[in-house]
């Protein structure tokens, strides 16, 4: 018996590493492209780890006046943090009342978030541009902000909502029974207990809108406002590809990201895992 659970521990440790190095590694070629000049890159491919090590891709992505890598951290920046605030801010009111209040059509209103949820977002591309040019949200980064968050509320009331079913009814009842208001219940009472689900969820729509390009390619259309995802796509170049300067603005856009999972890695677990619980 040991000898089979040892060799099973060992399969499927092996495949683990396996996976782990097979997601790694494209991780790997991409900073070691970034530290070596276009020469190098071409001759010798990422794979050959002799030659020149610097930081001169960063710094001429970084301070280069046509691809403006700072702009675009800027706009990012406003976009995804506005982005994060206003759906998690309403997802959080329409989740608890979906969990805690009694009212006509609530079911139905459920239903509709789940149906939000299922939708494509590039089927409404069109239907949204349109209305975006009546009414004068094209190539404005408010436009961009009202449309992550129209789409994060769904997802993020659906996550909140299945948090918010784990703590017992008494405790909001109790509450009531006190003399305390809904809104005194939510901030005061329910939301310290769900911080782990609000931090997870917040990251989560800061990291999704940060990399998003595809919209921000379609609804801004002027370099002052473009984000970081459309400067990064300057570096590529127009008569061909430098793959050193590519790999460190690509390098340079994962940082706020990477920096938002380890800093809040630990409410990821504890928001998924009662959330799985639940749902």
């Amino acid at each position: 018996m040991r000898r089979t659970v040892s060799a099973r521990r060992v399969l499927v440790s092996t495949a683990l590493l396996v996976f782990a190095a097979l997601w790694a590694l494209p991780f790997i070629g991409l900073v070691v492209t970034s530290l070596k000049p276009y020469s190098e890159v071409i001759l010798h491919g990422w794979w050959s780890m002799g030659g020149t090590y610097s930081l001169k891709n960063y710094i001429e992505a970084l301070q280069s006046p046509f691809y403006n890598l700072m702009a675009g951290f800027r706009n990012s920046f406003i976009v995804a943090t506005a982005s994060t605030f206003i759906p998690v801010l309403l997802a959080s009111l329409l989740a608890y009342s979906l969990s805690y209040l009694d009212f006509k059509g609530k079911t139905t209103l459920f239903v509709s978030i789940l149906f939000m949820m299922s939708v494509p977002q590039q089927m409404v591309v069109i239907p949204l541009y349109m209305l975006y040019a009546k009414i004068g949200l094209l190539d404005k980064l408010l436009g961009l902000i009202l449309l992550h968050s129209a789409w994060g509320v769904p997802w993020i009331t659906f996550f909140m909502r299945n948090y918010l079913k784990m703590i017992p009814s008494s405790l909001v009842e109790s509450a009531r029974v006190d003399g305390a208001s809904e809104t005194t219940i939510l901030m005061r009472i329910l939301i310290p207990v769900i911080t782990p689900a609000v931090i997870a969820a917040s990251a989560i729509q800061f990291t999704w809108v940060w990399g998003d390009f595809f919209y921000a390619m379609v609804f801004l259309a002027s370099p002052d406002n473009w984000v970081i995802t459309q400067r990064i796509a300057l570096l590529k170049g127009e008569y061909h590809i430098d793959w050193g300067l590519l790999s460190a603005g690509a390098i340079l856009a994962l940082i706020p990201p990477l920096v938002i999972y380890t800093a809040f890695r630990k409410y990821y677990v504890r928001g998924f895992a009662g959330w799985a619980l639940k749902g």
